[in-house]
């Protein structure tokens, strides 16, 4: 009895801290996460997670509203076969804020070619989530020399896309889940972007809702400069993976059609009852996905 009542005690201090350090405590969630998928915060040009070893890159790029640690959890199922490699964009996460800069996708592109190159990294596979996505594939499109393979998870870039309750909300000047003008609005942003969504601390939402209240005016420039960025042209010919969920209401699912009409090597997953970030609603399954391309992509070339 003694031992239940420790552990309600507990369970409640527990829940107090959560609430009264938010900050320490999130960082410490970051930390054990990171801890769990073998990854290393680290600082160059943009500050990045790294899975360390000496195989083959894998270069992973958030989406708009997201940081690095959208692919943390996943990041655990793709260390062992690769080094992944997750920068924070300009903009975003823990990255310099700078309102005179461009932040569009050719701008982006620049910057990550910058930091690869500041890694020594000359040739690496390449995936991205959302804008993440429309920035990879640009980057596969003007430097295809460096690209050995696309992931593409809902990725932005086709008008095709932009036919979504988000989007048409955001064009007809009723604002946007994405953008977060009041603490209260991220629980709204969270439950736009994921039909599944994880379990996710107090503490840690307490202060990603808090980054996304003092990015409000920066973002609202930089959803400016992401929709009117000319749209992906193709062909793109890097061997791609494409994965939408069924459910997403931020990115259209009709841009997975019009974005593989673009890429004659690229293949398509649907997945039903996901939303807008399939790895972190369906983890372990959306890795399998990539493994199992990646498996086909060496047998096809051996």
């Amino acid at each position: 009895m003694f031992f239940l009542y420790a552990l309600g005690g507990a369970a409640l201090a527990l829940a107090a801290a959560n609430r009264l350090l938010p900050g320490p405590l999130a960082r410490a969630s970051l930390a054990l996460e990171r801890k769990r998928s073998g990854l290393t915060l680290r600082q160059a040009s943009l500050p990045y997670l790294d899975s360390g070893g000496s195989g083959e890159v894998l270069l992973l790029v958030h989406g708009f509203a997201g940081d690095k640690d959208n692919f943390t959890r996943i990041a655990r199922y793709l260390a062992p076969h690769y080094r992944v490699i997750i920068p924070d964009l300009p903009g975003f996460g823990d990255a310099r804020r700078d309102p005179s800069a461009k932040h569009d996708m050719a701008a982006q592109v620049e910057n990550l070619r910058a930091f690869m190159a500041e890694l020594g990294v000359q040739r690496f596979h390449m995936g991205g989530n959302s804008m993440g996505g429309f920035i990879a594939a640009e980057y596969a499109a003007r430097y295809p020399e460096q690209v050995a393979s696309l992931w593409l998870l809902a990725p932005a870039g086709t008008e095709e896309t932009l036919e979504s309750p988000a989007f048409q909300q955001y064009l007809a000047g009723r604002g946007m889940p994405l953008l977060v003008p009041a603490p209260g609005d991220f629980e709204t942003m969270m439950a736009s972007c994921m039909a599944r969504p994880p379990f996710f601390p107090y503490a840690l939402k307490h202060v990603l809702a808090r980054r996304a209240v003092a990015d409000y005016p920066l973002h609202c420039d930089l959803m400016k400069q992401l929709v009117d960025s000319p749209h992906l042209h193709g062909p793109i010919e890097t061997p791609a993976l494409i994965v939408w969920g069924t459910e997403d209401r931020i990115l259209s699912p009709k841009g997975a059609p019009a974005t593989i009409a673009l890429m004659p090597n690229a293949c398509l997953i649907m997945m039903d009852g996901i939303g807008h970030l399939p790895m972190l609603e369906a983890t372990s399954r959306t890795a399998r996905d990539f493994l199992e391309f990646q498996s086909r992509a060496r047998s096809n070339r051996a």
